[in-house]
């Protein structure tokens, strides 16, 4: 890397930094340092989430899937895109969420099933997401080694250190809104970053030229596999698993509901979902190609376990001076905004839902502030600690999926069945996280243990989240609430119009679906197949992510600047 590019990125990040030092006079109280005082409008919601879940690690294991799965790996951003958009239309769970006013997760657990629930909740929460984000300090520093051709083995340690030293001091600093100025500036800089590869990827390879080389490097590779088909390369379970975590990424994670709990007015959350699901699809389906486009620059020449550092290989290779530097200054960005934002939420998670009910009075905001300070440098010392000597082979898509088991596979039924069903007891609530517990053996360190050979993690995911479901309606049936407080929250709940059901989404789905079947699996499935391929949908696919996301950005940015200067003003 010249000379030229370091000074982009050594400016862009001084900026940046700067930025987040300058925002601590913003903060007054606890809800400015955790939810920005719920002063976020839609459009700065909308940049800012994306600009949180486009972090450095995501575009890394995103790549790594697109390295290992080729186009199949596609239908990941397809299901997250989906779910996300039909949540948006029907409103279903997150509406009533930004109704109650709660600031958690945890939080509705307590107005729901009681105090018990909150803090054993909240413990779990916290276990799985800091289990979650252990791998992302590590993955930065391939990163970085990767892009500046450093040792692998012997500055792995200190660039890791150089790393959290550099997240602690700035997310202690402002809090939420430091959160949102960094996640706004890396949004605009790592978009324009990421679609200036993509342009110069279909350059260097060609559109066409692209396909052929790819089907033929698998050909001649000795171990063929499907390309496009999803179905034949990663099977059933695998697809189901995704959706299940399409529907977790946008609603039960906790980073992506505190941007709807966030929000100015539960009106604007439908709206926010609806255009953010076109930043979901394009936060995989982009990087994912790259790593596609890095897979077939290398001939899909492999070296073991370096699946991971192949894409910042090629990056380092394609892309002209200068273009280089902003590309790696919006990724270094990029995984600073990401681990503010999780380092934020799981410290006034602790403090909100753990510390505040256990120690039984309410606490100032300024104490809870320091506690969550003192948290951050705790957890940031883990994160340095659990990069350095964890070990496992999974992918870190798989990790990733299986460590927010642990709290997600408990926290669905808990939320959705608290939600709307009258009948769901704290017992119930209090069993359904504990079996969410039950994940954990999806870790490969885990199975190796126990002697588990089930190479699919996901298998374990979807087993587990029958079991959480199970215990949730048993125990609920079986040992009833006596008393149901809820129903004095219910009547925050306003009736929203229900846009999926008003223009018969599922209808229409079901007809195609119903039309579709016969056709793909009766004899006239070779005709069938002259109009429709995967290789097609995934083209197509592509196409449509870029032109949409475009259009988001053109239309969100400037006002998402306006907001953050509202916010900053008040």
């Amino acid at each position: 890397m010249n000379l030229f590019d370091i000074s982009i990125i050594l400016i862009y990040l001084s900026i940046i930094f700067i930025l987040g030092i300058y925002s601590r006079k913003y903060i007054d109280n606890f809800s400015d340092f955790m939810i920005a005082g719920r002063n976020v409008n839609l459009s700065l919601s909308i940049v800012t989430l994306l600009g949180t879940e486009l972090g450095l690690v995501t575009v890394m294991y995103t790549a790594q899937t697109g390295v290992n799965g080729l186009f199949s790996s596609f239908h990941i951003g397809l299901a997250a895109f989906l779910v996300t958009l039909i949540i948006g239309l029907s409103g279903f769970v997150i509406v009533k969420l930004r109704q109650l006013k709660v600031k958690s997760i945890p939080e509705f657990y307590d107005l729901r099933f009681g105090k018990k629930t909150r803090v054993l909740g909240a413990i779990i929460l916290v276990t799985g997401g800091i289990l979650n984000m252990g791998l992302f300090l590590k993955v930065g520093a391939i990163f970085i080694q990767t892009i500046f051709g450093l040792d692998p083995d012997s500055t792995l340690v200190f660039v890791m250190f150089i790393l959290i030293t550099l997240v602690l001091i700035y997310t202690i600093s402002g809090g939420m809104i430091s959160v949102l100025i960094t996640d706004y500036i890396q949004y605009i800089i790592l978009s324009l970053g990421l679609l200036l590869a993509v342009f110069y990827s279909i350059l260097n390879l060609g559109w066409t030229s692209l396909f052929t080389s790819l089907e033929e490097i698998i050909s001649i590779s000795g171990s063929p596999r499907d390309i496009y088909n999803p179905i034949n390369s990663m099977g059933a379970a695998y697809i189901s698993w995704q959706m299940i975590l399409g529907f977790v990424s946008a609603v039960i994670w906790p980073t992506a509901i505190t941007r709807a709990l966030s929000i100015k007015n539960p009106e604007m959350v439908r709206k926010q979902y609806i255009w953010s699901s076109i930043s979901f699809l394009f936060r995989f389906i982009i990087p994912c190609f790259l790593g596609i486009c890095a897979f077939i620059y290398f001939d899909g020449n492999i070296v073991a376990n370096e699946s991971l550092s192949l894409m910042p290989q090629y990056l380092k290779e394609i892309l002209p001076f200068g273009f280089l530097g902003l590309v790696v200054a919006g990724m270094l960005a990029a995984f600073m905004s990401t681990h503010d934002s999780y380092l934020l939420c799981w410290s006034t998670i602790i403090t909100n839902d753990i510390i505040e009910p256990l120690y039984g009075k309410s606490i100032t905001s300024d104490i809870k502030i320091k506690l969550t300070r003192m948290i951050i440098i705790f957890l940031g010392i883990y994160i340095f600690y659990w990069g350095m000597f964890y070990e496992g082979s999974d992918a870190i898509w798989d990790y990733l999926g299986i460590t927010g088991a642990i709290y997600f596979t408990g926290a669905i039924s808990v939320v959705v069945i608290g939600l709307y069903w009258e009948r769901a007891s704290s017992v119930g609530a209090v069993l359904s996280l504990i079996g969410g517990l039950s994940s954990i053996i999806g870790l490969e360190p885990v199975r190796n243990l126990f002697g588990i050979n089930m190479v699919n993690p996901a298998v374990i995911g979807l087993l587990c989240l029958g079991i959480s479901f199970s215990l949730m309606i048993i125990g609920s049936i079986i040992f009833p609430d006596k008393e149901n407080k809820f129903s004095n929250h219910k009547k925050k709940f306003k009736k929203q119009t229900n846009l999926f059901k008003k223009f018969h989404f599922l209808e229409i789905s079901l007809f195609i679906l119903f039309v579709f079947l016969p056709i793909s699996l009766g004899p006239a499935k070779s005709y069938l197949s002259m109009f429709f391929s995967w290789k097609i949908l995934w083209q197509s696919v592509f196409i449509f992510s870029v032109i949409a996301y475009m259009i988001v950005f053109l239309r969100f940015t400037f006002k998402g600047f306006l907001g953050l200067k509202e916010i900053l003003k008040k």
